[in-house]
């Protein structure tokens, strides 16, 4: 079983803290085999009905496991998992418990407690990029064609039957056992032209049309795939109203891997590495610093930066540029954002960097850094 120390040790640090981890996901990130690689781990698949009727009585359930190490997988096919956990949390303290889910803790009505004081919430986010030294292939251009969840990233050829195949699994598992929504074809389909224009500004009554739903509908389904991780929704930072994009979003698939099937690629061009760097990038904040709340800037003229970082309400924001190579940067974007935010760092990530370096372009210093560099920088400055 491979072992993943980066997630290993954060589900360590989270225990040392509180009793109950929700360690959250997209389906097949890998959360049931790094919850079975634990020590000293006691496993119950909440799919099974002989497990769902151990759980009948937490209590005498709990009683028993005292002291011990336990992982309550796909906690949502139970009746009340709300209830079960705050059980757990409230009087029997000593037993460590890991829940599993795939979609944020509360989004669905069988959440009626979302336990607020009593867990920490862990996000397993597809696969970092030094994880794929555990995975058997270091090379950056399979990593963003074949994607991030493990299974796809560990074939040997480009899985595209298992893309379609998650999709379907995604309906009727996650989105039909949670949310219980009608309209397959329009939720996949809806799905499915997001992934393919990741990265795009959002325009709802767009897809209302496509999809054949109506705008309330679409704003709806896009809040399901937010909470279940499939799209992460990016949005603009502005402070100054009259010129800058205050309202239109960005929306991110979760998987460089789906992004490339819905887009039908099954080779990489030149001119499609750094889009997809730009998604790498973003799952190595989320995954690293476990957040969402990254946005964009973006000027009525159409300048933009990728991401803004602001952590803390009244920080300076922190600009972020992503490039593949870092001979493609020009910084006129950065030049007409620092003109209206003179305060805050400056940082291009790209992939041909190793070493930090700092260039001035007039009055502006700009950081080229390294995904891992960028990493640190962000952890120092929030």
């Amino acid at each position: 079983m491979i072992s993943r120390p980066y997630w290993q040790k954060h589900i360590k640090d989270a225990w040392a803290h509180r009793s109950i981890i929700w360690l959250s996901g997209i389906r097949r990130a890998g959360k049931t085999h790094l919850c079975q690689a634990l020590p000293d781990i006691e496993y119950f698949d909440c799919e099974l009905p002989r497990v769902r009727h151990l759980l009948e009585d937490p209590e005498s359930f709990f009683s028993q496991k005292h002291g011990k190490y336990l992982v309550l997988d796909e906690i949502h096919r139970l009746e009340n998992p709300s209830e079960i956990l705050k059980i757990g949390a409230d009087h029997y303290s000593s037993t460590k418990i890991i829940a599993t889910g795939s979609s944020i803790l509360g989004a669905s009505s069988k959440f009626k407690d979302t336990l607020t004081g009593r867990k920490t919430e862990l996000w397993l986010t597809p696969m970092l990029l030094d994880e794929s030294n555990y995975f058997g292939n270091t090379d950056i251009k399979h990593r963003l064609l074949f994607g991030g969840l493990p299974p796809f990233f560990m074939s040997k050829d480009l899985p595209e039957k298992d893309f379609q195949e998650w999709l379907d699994a995604y309906w009727a598992k996650d989105i039909q056992e949670l949310f219980r929504l009608e309209r397959r074809y329009s939720f996949l389909k809806f799905t499915e032209l997001l992934l393919a224009q990741s990265g795009a500004i959002f325009e709802a009554t767009r897809f209302a049309k496509l999809c054949e739903v109506s705008r309330t509908t679409i704003a709806n389904y896009l809040s399901v795939l937010e909470a279940t991780y499939v799209m992460t929704v990016v949005r603009p930072f502005s402070q100054h109203r009259a010129t800058e994009i205050v309202s239109a979003p960005k929306v991110y698939g979760f998987d460089t891997g789906f992004i490339c099937h819905c887009k039908g690629w099954i080779n990489l061009r030149k001119e499609d590495l750094g889009t997809l760097w730009e998604h790498l990038v973003l799952n190595e904040i989320q995954g690293r610093l476990q957040l969402r709340q990254l946005q964009y800037w973006r000027d009525k003229r159409g300048h933009e930066i990728d991401f803004i970082f602001l952590k803390r309400h009244k920080q300076h924001p922190i600009a972020i540029e992503c490039k593949w190579s870092a001979k493609e940067f020009d910084a006129d974007n950065l030049k007409i954002f620092r003109g209206l935010y003179p305060e805050g760092k400056n940082y291009v990530v790209a992939q041909d960097v190793s070493q930090s370096y700092l260039k001035k372009y007039n009055d502006i210093d700009v950081l080229f850094v390294s995904l891992q560099d960028l990493i640190a920088a962000l952890q120092r400055d929030g």
